[in-house]
C-alpha cells in the first residue's frame, strides 16, 4: 500500500477525525501519528483542518491546536458560523471541505501519496482529480461503527482504505491517558503547598 520512495501528505479533517476516534472508544496520539506515516514513507507535510468558534474565552480545542502547530503539523482554521435551527437550537456550522481540498490539489504536484483522514463523501471529487493526476490517495475512517463513517462512494474511489481501528494500537491511545487540564494541575499543585 505505501513504497518507502513515496512523498507522502497527511489532509486531516479534525472534527471527522476525532468522531470517529470517539466512536472507536479511543484518543488519537498525534505524535504517534506523525511517527507512524513517518515510517511508511517521505512525510513532506502533515495538514490538520478544524473550525473554531471566535467568540468564545476558552476553546477545549485550543490546547490541541496549539501543540499541532508546534510539533510538526500545519494547522488550518477558521471561524465557525453560529446559528440558529428551525426548532430553536444553538447549532455550529464550520466545514473545511474547500480549505482541504485546495491544498490538496496545490500540493499535488509534490506528493506520490495523499492520505485523507476523513469519511466524508463530498471528498469522493478530490480523490478522483488527485487520482487524474497520477496520484495514489488513502482515505482513513471506520467501517467498525454502526452505521459506518465512511460515506461508500469514497470508500470505493479511493486507492486504499484503511480502518481506523485497525491503526488503534499504533496511534491510538485510551481517553483515561489523556493529560488533565492545565487549571485542574495548577490546582493539584496549589493543594501540595498546603
Amino acid at each position: 500500500m505505501f513504497d518507502s520512495r513515496e512523498k507522502i501528505a497527511l489532509f486531516i479533517d479534525g472534527a471527522n477525525l476525532y468522531a470517529a476516534a470517539k466512536s472507536l472508544g479511543f484518543d488519537i496520539d498525534y505524535r504517534k501519528l506523525l511517527t507512524a506515516f513517518h515510517s511508511r514513507g517521505y512525510l513532506l507535510r502533515a495538514y490538520y483542518y478544524t473550525a473554531l468558534v471566535e467568540d468564545q474565552e476558552y476553546s477545549s480545542i485550543r490546547p490541541l491546536i496549539d501543540w499541532l502547530d508546534y510539533n510538526g503539523y500545519k494547522v488550518v482554521t477558521k471561524p465557525a458560523k453560529e446559528f440558529t435551527d428551525s426548532m430553536g437550537r444553538r447549532k455550529i456550522k464550520g466545514n473545511m471541505d474547500i480549505e482541504l481540498t485546495i491544498d490538496a490539489m496545490e500540493l499535488s504536484e509534490e506528493v506520490d501519496h495523499s492520505v485523507i483522514f476523513s469519511g466524508d463523501g463530498d471528498f469522493r471529487s478530490l480523490v478522483e482529480a488527485l487520482q487524474r493526476r497520477g496520484k495514489k490517495v488513502s482515505v482513513v475512517s471506520t467501517l467498525a461503527t454502526q452505521p459506518p463513517m465512511i460515506a461508500d462512494d469514497l470508500r470505493r474511489q479511493a486507492d486504499h482504505f484503511i480502518d481506523l481501528k485497525s491503526l488503534k494500537e499504533e496511534i491510538g491511545r485510551d481517553p483515561s491517558e489523556r493529560p488533565a487540564p492545565r487549571a485542574a494541575v495548577e490546582a493539584d499543585e496549589e493543594d501540595d503547598d498546603y
